[in-house]
């Protein structure tokens, strides 16, 4: 399968074809995902196969962020300028269909190569995961996510660890 990743267009790609284990996740990209890009609160992103690219085999939403200084481990938090909140992208949303297993790394990559990609035209010190639920913390915990504050599903990647990440896999 040749995947390739691109912006949610609702002339092209079949939201009702999806289903995720998650309800509220199906639903989301259903029922909310256009709007908000409309409104300019989060960009979807869909995962496609060329063979049948109206099918969307997973999707992930990116969005602007700040996390409090106080937030972060004090060994960041010593490389940083002493503001009280700082720039970050979040990922709202990462679901795979239920038919596609395995391939939720594949978006979580694709989503950290283009948070890293935009980090010179909008400042992020780190990429930040909102876990759904355990299944999805452990998931991101597994790719290297560490907490980020008292919020027990809240999690985060430095820039700093991503650059390196994909500097190793361009290897």
């Amino acid at each position: 399968m040749a995947y390739r990743f691109e912006p949610l267009d609702k002339g092209r790609h079949d939201r009702k074809g999806f289903r995720c284990a998650v309800p509220a996740l199906t639903n989301y990209l259903q029922q909310q995902a256009r709007k908000d890009a409309e409104r300019n609160v989060a960009a979807t992103f869909v995962m496609i196969d060329d063979a049948a690219p109206s099918r969307i085999i997973g999707y992930y939403t990116l969005s602007s962020f700040t996390v409090e200084l106080t937030e972060l481990p004090e060994q960041l938090r010593n490389t940083l300028p002493l503001y009280p909140r700082l720039p970050a992208t979040l990922i709202g949303r990462l679901a795979r269909d239920e038919q596609c297993p395995g391939t939720g790394s594949l978006l979580l990559v694709d989503a950290l190569a283009r948070a890293y990609g935009h980090k010179a035209t909008v400042a992020s010190i780190a990429v930040v995961a909102e876990a759904k639920d355990d299944s999805a913390l452990k998931f991101y915990r597994k790719h290297g996510f560490t907490q980020l504050g008292a919020e027990k599903n809240r999690v985060f990647l430095p820039m700093e660890v991503i650059g390196r990440l994909i500097a190793v896999h361009k290897a």
